[in-house]
Parts: C-alpha cells; sequence; structure tokens
C-alpha cells in the first residue's frame, strides 16, 4: 500500500550554471507529468503504466546565490524544498561550496546532492567541512538518470519523514509541556487547599501552625513578644439554624474578609473551623496593640451583613495570648487565647480579654461538661422534678410543671442554668428538649395508673425546638407512646420565641392545639409581644414572670403590671398564672388581684415523682378531679377544631 509520501508533491530545486543540465533535470524528474515519453526516455526507463508515486515541482537556479534567495522565499512561504541538486563549478558567483554553506544557514533541513563532474576540494574534505553527511550525496556527471530520480525520491521521502518525525516530537513535547503546566498548576491547588480553607481562602490550621512555629523561632532571636487571637462569633448556630447553612457560609466569608481588613499586612489571619478564626500578631507586639487590633476586629464587624435580605448584625468574642508569657507552643498558646475567648462571651460577649491565671481551668470545666453532656443523655442521667400549680381561690394543685435536673455520678443534682447554655452551644438542647417531653408524657400517664387524679403536665420548649420542622411530630409521638390524653399535656413557650415570627408560630400553634394540647406563654411582659397578634395566637394561658411577682408588694408599678396582665388575659379570655410566688403577702395579692394559679416556693418547689405524688395526696380535695367541663374551659378556641 502506497504510503502519504508517496502522492505529496515534493519541492526541488536545481543549482546549476549549465542550462542544459536543467533540461534533464526535468526530463528526468517532471517529464511523466509533461506529455508522452521521448524514444530515448523508453529506451532508457523502459515503457511503464503510470502508477502513484512521488510528484516533483523542479525550480531552477543558474547561480548558487540566487539558488539561495529562492530557498528563502520557499521557507518563507512555507513550502520548502526537499531536495538541492548543486554544482560544484558555477562561474563567475559562489562555488558549490559556500552554496551549500549558504543553503543549509537558511534551510538545515533541505536534503542536497552534490552533482559535478569536477570540484577544487578533495570530496572526503567536502563532506568534512560541509559536517551533514547524512543530509548530502555526492552524484558526479555524467550521471545516470536513475540515479538522479532514486536520489530525488529516497532523499524527499527522508525529508519528509524527518519533518514528520520531528513534528510529532514537537507535538509530543508541547503535550508534555501542557500536561506539566497543568500537573504544575494542580500541584499548586493541592497545595493551597492542603493549607487553605476551602470555604473563605483563609489559612487553616496547618499553616497557622507553620508560620507560628516561625514566629516563635523569630521572637526567640529577636526577644519579642507575639500575639495570638482567638476570634469566635456570637450566637453563629442561630443564624445557621434559621436561615440556613448557605447564608451562614455566606456570613463567614464576609467575617473573613472584615477580619483581614482589620490586622496589618505582616499579620496572619486563619480559620480553624465553624465560626472559629484565628489571627497571628507577627511581634514585636505590646499588649496594647494587640488589644488595639482586637478592638478593630469588632468594629469591622458592626454594621449589618445582607443575608436573604434580611440584615444580620454579629458580634465576636475575642481573647488574647502571648508568647512566650502564655504558653512556649502552638498548642500552649491556642488553649490559653481560647480560654480568654471564653472569659470574653461570659463577661458578655463582643468583647476582648487577655489571658489571665485561672482561664484555662474555667475552659477545661466547660470543655469536660460538654464531653459529659454527650453521656449524660446516653446514660440516662437526666430526671424531672415537679412543680405544682395551684390553685389561687381553692388552694387545690391543679398541674405540674416539668423541670429538668442532671444527675451527675460525681458533682450531685446539677442545675439546669448551670448546664441549659452549654446544651444549647453544642447542640444537644433540642434532643434534651424531645427527652423531657416523652418522659413527662410517660410520668402523667403513669401517675393515672398509679390512681391519683388526671393531671396536666407542663413542659417547657426551648426556642429552637418550637422551630423545628417536626415539632408537631415530636409531641404526636410522645403523647401516642405514652398513651396520654393530650388534654392532660401543656407547652410553654417564651414569649420571644413565639414573637420572633409571628405568622409561622399562628401556624406551629394552630397545629399543636388541634390536638387538644394546652399552650402558654411563659415570662409574659418581659419580650415585645405585639397585642393584635397576642389576640391571634391559639393560646391558653399567660404566665406572669416572677421578676414582676417579686417585687409587686413592694413596688406600686410593678402591682399595676401584674393587674394589667390579669385584666388583659381575662379579657381575651385566657387563663393567668403567677410563678415565684415566696410569701404570703404574693399570694393574697394575686388573689385579690383574680390570678387563676400560683407556682412558687410558697406552696412546693420542684419534687421529684413519688414527692409530688404524696404532696398531691396529702392537699387532696374530695372530687378533685379535672372534669371535661373544667378541661373545656382552658382549652384555646381552636382545640375542637
Amino acid at each position: 500500500m502506497a504510503s502519504d509520501a508517496d502522492f505529496l508533491i515534493h519541492r526541488l530545486l536545481m543549482i546549476d550554471d549549465n542550462p542544459r543540465i536543467h533540461e534533464d533535470y526535468r526530463k528526468i524528474l517532471a517529464g511523466r507529468d509533461h506529455g508522452k515519453v521521448s524514444s530515448a526516455e523508453a529506451a532508457l526507463f523502459g515503457e511503464q503504466p503510470a502508477h502513484a508515486g512521488p510528484t516533483f515541482d523542479v525550480d531552477s537556479a543558474m547561480q548558487g546565490r540566487d539558488g539561495v534567495e529562492r530557498a528563502r522565499r520557499a521557507r518563507d512561504e512555507g513550502r520548502p524544498y526537499s531536495v538541492a541538486f548543486v554544482d560544484m563549478r558555477m562561474p563567475p558567483g559562489w562555488d558549490g561550496l559556500e552554496t551549500i554553506e549558504q543553503l543549509w544557514k537558511i534551510d538545515p533541513e533541505v536534503q542536497v546532492v552534490v552533482c559535478s563532474a569536477y570540484t577544487d576540494y578533495d570530496w572526503l574534505e567536502l563532506l568534512e567541512r560541509l559536517g551533514h553527511s547524512d543530509k548530502l550525496i555526492v552524484i558526479k556527471k555524467p550521471f545516470e538518470p536513475i540515479e538522479i530520480l532514486q536520489s530525488a525520491s529516497a532523499l524527499s521521502r527522508k525529508w519528509q519523514n524527518a519533518r514528520a518525525l520531528k513534528h510529532h516530537i514537537e507535538s509530543l513535547e508541547r503535550a508534555v509541556t501542557d500536561r506539566t503546566r497543568g500537573l504544575e498548576a494542580a500541584n499548586r491547588q493541592l497545595r493551597h487547599l492542603a493549607s487553605h480553607d476551602a470555604l473563605t481562602g483563609l489559612p487553616n490550621r496547618l499553616l497557622l501552625d507553620d508560620r507560628v512555629a516561625q514566629a516563635i523561632a523569630q521572637a526567640n532571636r529577636q526577644g519579642h513578644e507575639f500575639g495570638l487571637l482567638v476570634v469566635d462569633l456570637d450566637r453563629f448556630k442561630l443564624i445557621n439554624d434559621s436561615l440556613g447553612h448557605r447564608a451562614g457560609d455566606d456570613l463567614l466569608r464576609e467575617v473573613a474578609q472584615r477580619l483581614k481588613s482589620a490586622v496589618r499586612a505582616v499579620d496572619t489571619t486563619a480559620r480553624l473551623g465553624g465560626d472559629e478564626f484565628v489571627i497571628l500578631v507577627d511581634g514585636p507586639v505590646t499588649r496594647a496593640e494587640a488589644i488595639g487590633i482586637g478592638k478593630r476586629a469588632i468594629d469591622v464587624m458592626r454594621p449589618a451583613m445582607r443575608l436573604l435580605g434580611i440584615d444580620v448584625h454579629v458580634s465576636p468574642s475575642i481573647g488574647i495570648a502571648f508568647y512566650p508569657r502564655d504558653g512556649a507552643t502552638v498548642d500552649a498558646l491556642l488553649a490559653r487565647a481560647d480560654a480568654a475567648m471564653y472569659s470574653a462571651k461570659e463577661r458578655g460577649r463582643n468583647n476582648v480579654r487577655c489571658y489571665a491565671e485561672g482561664m484555662t481551668t474555667a475552659t477545661q470545666d466547660r470543655v469536660r461538661l460538654e464531653s459529659e453532656l454527650h453521656d449524660a443523655l446516653r446514660a440516662g442521667q437526666f430526671e424531672l422534678h415537679y412543680q405544682p400549680k395551684v390553685d389561687t381561690s381553692s388552694g387545690r394543685i391543679n398541674s405540674a410543671e416539668a423541670l429538668i435536673r442532671w444527675r451527675h455520678p460525681q458533682r450531685g443534682l446539677i442545675s439546669p442554668k448551670d448546664f441549659i447554655a452549654v446544651a444549647e452551644e453544642c447542640g444537644l438542647l433540642d434532643a434534651i428538649g424531645e427527652w423531657v417531653l416523652c418522659e413527662a408524657c410517660r410520668q402523667a400517664k403513669a401517675w393515672q395508673q398509679q390512681g391519683l387524679r388526671p393531671m396536666r403536665v407542663a413542659v417547657n420548649l426551648a426556642p429552637s425546638q418550637f422551630r423545628l420542622t417536626n415539632l408537631v411530630d415530636q409531641i404526636r409521638h410522645a403523647l401516642e407512646a405514652a398513651q396520654l390524653d393530650p388534654q392532660y399535656l401543656e407547652v410553654e413557650l417564651t414569649e420571644s420565641a413565639v414573637m420572633s415570627d409571628a405568622e409561622e408560630s399562628i401556624v406551629i400553634l394552630e397545629s399543636i392545639s388541634r390536638m387538644g394540647v394546652l399552650v402558654s406563654v411563659d415570662d409574659f411582659g418581659t419580650g415585645y409581644s405585639s397585642m393584635s397578634y397576642l389576640r391571634r395566637f391559639p393560646i391558653d394561658k399567660l404566665k406572669i414572670d416572677r421578676c414582676f411577682v417579686e417585687e409587686m408588694t413592694r413596688r406600686a408599678e410593678d402591682a399595676s403590671i401584674v393587674r394589667a396582665i390579669i385584666s388583659l388575659a381575662h379579657s381575651l379570655h385566657l387563663k393567668v398564672i403567677a410563678e415565684g410566688v415566696e410569701t404570703p403577702e404574693q399570694l393574697a395579692l394575686l388573689t385579690e388581684l383574680g390570678c387563676d394559679q400560683y407556682q412558687g416556693f410558697y406552696f412546693s418547689p420542684a419534687l421529684v415523682a413519688a414527692q409530688f405524688v404524696e404532696l398531691v395526696r396529702k392537699s387532696a380535695f374530695p372530687g378533685a378531679n379535672l372534669t371535661e367541663e373544667e378541661a373545656a374551659q382552658t382549652h384555646s378556641k381552636l382545640a375542637g377544631l
């Protein structure tokens, strides 16, 4: 099978000062394309059928200089000569040797056939001087036509193959270069990803450790201090829970840019993960300068950030540790700065604190408490205590509020004020709230099975739990698991939780009320209720906050507030309960003002289940069961829909 080279038109250049030689070249190389074969040619070549073979385009030059110029133009046009036939003697111009040398300067790839009868050089000397023996053939005149034809054919194919091989190598080199560039770019990207946070583009813990190590080495050489700031966003979880993680990511990116703008060019701002950032303040730096950078970080956070069409304000709590006074290693400095940051949170958030002795212990206790909280939920260390809710006029125990306690194996009984905030921050509050709901329903049903008169149990719902998409299903599951009639369950919600999204709250509360579960608004009077929404909420009770009850016998203003709340509730056909009643004077005033129920230490603190049963039985009234008529009076208007 013929190769592609067989069908190419090869350009040949004949350089000779004899015009007749040019005619001979043309007859030999291009004769088959220019008319019939002559008798002499037929005798030389024989009569052969036409066949596919290399085709030659022949150009002529009478002098070497002219031939070299033709070769230059052919190269510039992109159609170079494959073979040049050169005579050695071409007076009065260049001889063959100089012509070939100049020709190879113009086009080093052209194949050369020296075709001459005489030369002023020894042939071996000629080859040595030209130095390209692999591109040079010598044919002495007079030549045989077959010598010319075979030389032209073989050298043209050799030239073509050499060019193809060169192009292929160049193509491979380009591919290797491109692939190398791609691999280098990929390696740069991998190195960047390995040392930078994917979300914010800031240095990550790996790169931060390296830069802190460099700062330590430099501080040791020069004898100066540097600072490490841990920056934690206050209540970031609330933004994630309410607006979603995509909005949370947008906020983190904006925070990263603002923090970078608050520091010097020589400082490093890194993200460790979540909402925790670290600023390495390169030394030498004074305590005042480091605190100043921390305050600038707080200042750049003050402007609102627009997320999902909402202006969101975020504040940081910042802790600072200094090398070498607060720690000699990366981990020690981070631990001390972290301890100072938690101290800043405990002092009201949105402030800067430098590390001081004793802070680490508090931080370690907090971390230990978080760990133990996870274990407590799995190990069943939580328990409910029940505080009676008492009818003001009759003194009868009407219902009970379930209050969680933590029975720690080493620390003993822990009050919720000591662990609820930690549970919320580490994401356990909703799970704990679900357990409280199920346990309260179970206990209410167990009391009934023990022969105690049916009694409502109230459960507090945390704001985050109230916004859970499966809250109604949680309540239904708890009731069904305990086989408890819904009228014996009451849920208490803070005023601020209900009002955070009033329209959504109405939908949730209506779903709860339709089940027959009572709804109370806790801590009423301390939030920002709108009277129009309060009228629309399907609620059953308002609970007066203890802060008003505590001072109402000594402050006329507080008594007026309590009177107004009771009047408002009754005008809306709602029951009113006061919490935190501790004296007979408080109870007497509440009775006078018409408050329906109360709870507090004056009657009883929260009791374990067995003690609560004993108290109920001791204070039992004849026929004191909750009647259907009374139950209906305390249900919301939507309960029966």
